[in-house]
């Protein structure tokens, strides 16, 4: 009877071993089409593929300096609200102005609670850190939650972010704080 049940239990694992290989990823299952290696050769020589690392999207960007700090990737339209230990606090989305500042490194020059911004949309949270060409650039939620892509001809440096966002901004972002503007 032990010897049913183990033979059972072999062809049970034996089944279950070729349906994981059937639905097995590409990258993981084992291909026909893989040349063998030489009896000859060792183990060693033979080329492994190295997994590619993964680059998490949402990740401060390494280029980003240290310390508490808000990140401004421009390429990406993201920005995050940084720790003192480099912890993300809280990342997001934002629509940038016609202006952007170049990269480097600025810092909170002032702030307002509720102004008509220079596209004449009521914005809260302005949180300025840069002058480009005598337009000041800062961070600011539209009163209408709205985030439309600014016109383009336009000489405004109102980066716009969700209404909740710019709340965090404004409660992280005081002035002085540090703001680094990444490609």
């Amino acid at each position: 009877m032990v010897a049913g049940l183990t033979a059972a239990a072999i062809v049970v694992v034996g089944v279950l071993a070729y349906q994981a290989s059937a639905n097995a990823p590409d990258s993981v299952a084992s291909s026909s089409s893989t040349p063998k290696a030489s009896a000859s050769a060792p183990a060693s020589a033979q080329p492994t593929a190295k997994p590619k690392p993964t680059k998490d999207a949402l990740a401060v960007p390494a280029d980003s300096g240290t310390g508490e700090r808000v990140v401004y990737a421009l390429k990406d339209r993201r920005v995050w609200l940084v720790d003192a230990d480099g912890t993300s606090l809280r990342t997001f989305t934002v629509m940038p102005s016609p202006v952007s500042p170049p990269p480097d490194i600025y810092q909170v020059t002032s702030r307002s609670g509720t102004v008509q911004g220079s596209d004449g949309v009521p914005i809260e949270h302005v949180v300025r850190f840069a002058n480009v060409d005598d337009v000041a650039v800062g961070f600011s939620a539209a009163q209408d939650g709205s985030m439309e892509p600014p016109d383009p001809t336009s000489k405004t440096g109102g980066v716009r972010m969700k209404r909740a966002d710019g709340n965090a901004m404004w409660t992280f972002a005081t002035v002085g704080a540090k703001v680094v503007v990444v490609p």
